[in-house]
């Protein structure tokens, strides 16, 4: 309040002094030019200048006001491009998580043309044009994105080349993806989408190929990667052994498989397993069977004790006993008791036979252990005992088996 007193107190008195400053002096003002001529008092022409002032202030702000006020009703202003631009990338994003794919298409598309930084708006619109199954288009949007930031080739080659394995082009993905690994050798979403590229092929020499860099380039934890290299010198067997080689399929070339791995690659259970597979689907029994007893003297392993009930060696009865010794240190697997179950139906030995496969179910209920005992009790004449494990067996299989429902019987 004493504020406003001493603000209105200086207002008098400054009035009162201009006013004095008047009386005492009007002054005098002449502006002549050419033919023009204006003379007034001092205190007249500063009134005018100020009114003038006033005016073209007054001006200035009115139009200030209508062109504000026309930005927000004027759909061709700056603030309503910007909104726009902002709706479409809101709708675009939204539609591209929802799968409405033409609707993302043209929202990115359009905010990808309006903005400055557009990369992950054409990639949006190029991925909503693939999976319309427009491939030109998806492709030329990709184009766009790389004329307008050239700097992002690698991101915008490594979209190309998840959207060309999404359509099915493997061989264009793989062409895109070799490409950006010779020029950047050491990038890790590279060197990842290579791999998944080539595991999808089947291409597992390829795979084994690229192991190296994998490692050296971290791409992957050392236990994933440690998996996938054993799930990939496996396959590469797998793949030796339907290799064709004068004419016969490829004991030869999977013996030569075999011999590339590494001493403590050869001593991978998982890898030997793989290998005595093999080996016993090309008949080589016997070897099959000096692989496994290796194998499992050196570090037992419940996955090859199941495999050595499968293969023949040169001596049925010496395989027994080797297989019995394990028993000892390994009671409660049901894998081996299966195996020595299968071992004396080998050596015709029914009694003990059916002693251990009763052993294995009480251990596991297992559907192998089922089946080969509902074999033995069907030659043995219990067959009421057989078909009940035989059924039993069946439901113990993988539920995928079961998922579909059975016909309906056509009575007519």
């Amino acid at each position: 309040m004493k504020r406003l007193y001493v603000i209105v107190f200086l207002v008098i008195a400054a009035a009162a002094a201009l006013g004095l400053a008047i009386a005492e002096h009007s002054g005098y003002v002449l502006v002549a030019y050419k033919s023009f001529r204006f003379e007034s008092s001092l205190w007249a022409t500063l009134a005018l200048i100020a009114v003038l002032w006033l005016v073209v202030w007054g001006i200035k702000a009115l139009i200030e006001l209508v062109m504000t006020s026309s930005g927000v009703v004027n759909p061709w202003s700056r603030r309503n491009r910007s909104r726009r631009v902002q709706v479409a990338i809101e709708h675009g994003q939204l539609d591209l998580a929802e799968g409405r794919w033409a609707s993302a298409q043209r929202h990115l598309h359009r905010a990808a043309e309006a903005e400055r930084q557009p990369l992950l708006y054409y990639l949006g619109a190029a991925r909503a044009a693939n999976e319309q199954g427009k491939y030109e288009e998806s492709d030329n949007l990709l184009e766009r994105a790389l004329e307008r930031q050239p700097q992002a080739e690698l991101a915008i080659a490594l979209s190309h080349a998840q959207l060309q394995t999404d359509r099915g082009d493997t061989e264009g993905a793989l062409a895109t993806l070799q490409a950006m690994h010779e020029r950047h050798p050491h990038n890790v979403q590279t060197l990842r989408q290579l791999q998944r590229l080539h595991q999808q092929r089947g291409d597992w020499s390829a795979v084994i190929r690229l192991l190296p860099e994998l490692r050296k380039d971290k791409v992957l934890p050392s236990a994933e990667l440690a998996d996938l290299e054993r799930r990939a010198w496996g396959e590469n067997l797998s793949l030796a052994a339907q290799r064709e080689e004068d004419g016969t399929v490829g004991l030869q070339s999977l013996n030569r498989a075999w011999q590339k791995l590494t001493s403590a690659q050869r001593q991978e259970p998982q890898l030997v397993l793989a290998y005595a597979e093999q080996l016993r689907q090309l008949g080589a029994q016997v070897e099959a069977e000096e692989i496994l007893r290796t194998a499992l003297k050196r570090d037992y392993n419940s996955h090859l004790a199941r495999l050595y009930g499968l293969v023949r060696g040169s001596d049925p009865v010496r395989q027994l006993q080797t297989a019995e010794g394990w028993l000892k240190d390994h009671p409660a697997d049901p894998s081996l008791l299966l195996t020595l179950g299968r071992l004396c139906l080998q050596s015709s030995l029914w009694g003990k036979a059916r002693d251990y496969l009763e052993s294995s179910l009480r251990v596991q209920r297992n559907p192998e252990a089922c089946a080969e005992l509902a074999r033995l009790l069907a030659q043995l004449g219990d067959t009421e005992r057989s078909n009940q494990l035989f059924q039993e067996g069946l439901g113990l299989l993988d539920e995928r088996l079961l998922a579909a429902p059975l016909p309906v019987p056509v009575h007519g």
